[in-house]
């Protein structure tokens, strides 16, 4: 082969091997393990935000070995200059950039969860959250090998991200609602008061018991944390079971209500 023909397959083989290549094999990798996490773990796994975080997790784990290596390979090639601009590329402008690809692979993944489907409909929702998660990463990698990197980072990058964020913030107001709800239906049932289900399931609520707390005499603050984190799990855990996904929750529900019994007396305590 002569020198000008390598010269062409090279370029042709990197640009191939980060635009099409990465994206496939990597996502395929990072879904794989964000898979094995409801499999393993489904009795946990209650939703879209819970897919979202183990995907970003995955994601950001992966990212964090895989620039060890760039930043090492930088050093060695190209010395301080070059591990600079990589870390500067990859540590300050993308640092998330895995996270969200793969949280894509999570939400659908987490939107099963929450119906309480199977492992099957999982893999296959999760199929199309992994071809969303190939797509961004090819873009994002395109971006960079096509395009004006920095444009494109400023003009649809950036963007995307803050568009990311605002769904995380919508996803925690979803599971909130659904928080409030299922912890209405042990107020129904004469488990909490109507107050203690808003100061419970709702950010101003719990400011506002956690301002209380630290009022009462000793500083309770402590013993209102567990109380909001009992009756969040508690609300998980009727959500789990309504869905069908965990019908063994009769004793851990048992003990999360006589927890939270025993925690607002110690509460109201004087």
């Amino acid at each position: 082969m002569d020198l000008a023909l390598t010269m062409a397959v090279g370029p042709r083989s990197s640009e191939f091997a980060a635009v099409v290549q990465a994206p496939i094999v990597e996502e395929i990798a990072k879904g794989l393990g964000v898979f094995l996490i409801f499999v393993i773990a489904r009795a946990n796994f209650d939703g879209p935000v819970d897919g979202v975080v183990y995907g970003a997790l995955v994601g950001a784990g992966f990212a964090f070995t895989e620039n060890i290596q760039y930043f090492a390979v930088s050093l060695i090639e190209g010395g301080g200059a070059e591990l600079t601009a990589t870390f500067f590329m990859r540590a300050i402008m993308s640092p998330f950039a895995h996270a969200m690809f793969t949280a894509l692979t999570g939400f659908a993944i987490g939107l099963v969860a929450r119906r309480g489907g199977s492992v099957s409909a999982a893999f296959t929702a999760g199929l199309v959250g992994l071809l969303g998660a190939i797509v961004l990463h090819a873009f994002w990698n395109g971006s960079a090998v096509y395009a004006n990197f920095f444009a494109l980072y400023v003009t649809l990058q950036i963007p995307l991200f803050v568009g990311f964020i605002l769904a995380i913030v919508a996803l925690r107001r979803e599971e909130a609602r659904l928080t409030y709800e299922r912890l209405g239906d042990y107020a129904h049932a004469g488990w909490f008061t109507p107050q203690e289900v808003t100061m419970l399931a709702t950010k101003q609520g719990r400011r506002a018991g956690l301002a209380w707390a630290a009022a009462l005499r000793g500083d309770r603050t402590e013993l209102m944390k567990s109380f909001i984190k009992d009756a969040t799990a508690l609300a998980a855990l009727r959500q789990r079971a309504i869905s069908g996904r965990d019908p063994h929750t009769a004793e851990r529900e048992r003990m999360l209500l006589a927890r939270t019994t025993a925690t607002r007396q110690a509460l109201l305590a004087y």
